[in-house]
């Protein structure tokens, strides 16, 4: 199956589900014969259960684990931090322009342009660079108001309620 006309998808906000929410959409597309690869922006560190998925799911499903296994933060940048994003980047852009994939998923980009560590346009240039009958998927809390714009669907997360506040970390098969 080939699509005919690719959308610009984005799952935003603060709510826990959006890499979920976009990783259904590659089971989905997977399913369907879909060739899908997903980009994993400032997720460093140990492998997620998606990893591990991904792997049994080849070749439709390529998982591109990037980043550093350490918090970020806005206001003291690590230089290498930026390194990284910047390489993935072009790694984005050559899955979603290369012509082996019917679906891009950018997770995280979202929170990599808000951070600093790509710039909003460079996401604004991507949006314009895919090929009509790819679908693109860009994740990531703090999306930008001109991403929001060029996009075709936008889901917000809202957290109501959340295990995170009582003290209960990520889990292994859930949150990893």
């Amino acid at each position: 199956m080939k699509l005919t006309e690719g959308k610009v998808q984005v799952y935003t906000g603060n709510g826990k589900g959006k890499t979920t929410a976009a990783l259904g959409l590659a089971l989905r597309g997977v399913g369907r014969g879909l060739r899908v690869c997903m980009v994993q922006f400032i997720k460093g560190g140990e492998p997620y259960g998606e990893h591990i998925s991904s792997e049994r799911l080849a070749p439709l499903l390529t998982i591109h684990q990037t980043g550093r296994d350490c918090w970020i933060f806005k206001d003291r940048l690590d230089p290498e931090d930026v390194r990284i994003a910047g390489e993935t980047l072009k790694l984005a852009r050559r899955c979603l322009t290369g012509g082996e994939y019917d679906l891009v998923i950018l997770d995280e980009v979202n929170g990599a342009a808000w951070f600093g560590l790509i710039g909003v346009d460079d996401v604004l240039a991507l949006i314009a660079q895919r090929p009509e009958h790819v679908e693109l998927v860009l994740t990531g809390r703090s999306a930008d108001p001109r991403v929001i714009e060029a996009a075709d669907l936008v889901t917000e997360m809202v957290e109501v309620k959340h295990y995170f506040q009582a003290g209960v970390m990520g889990r292994t098969g859930i949150e990893k």
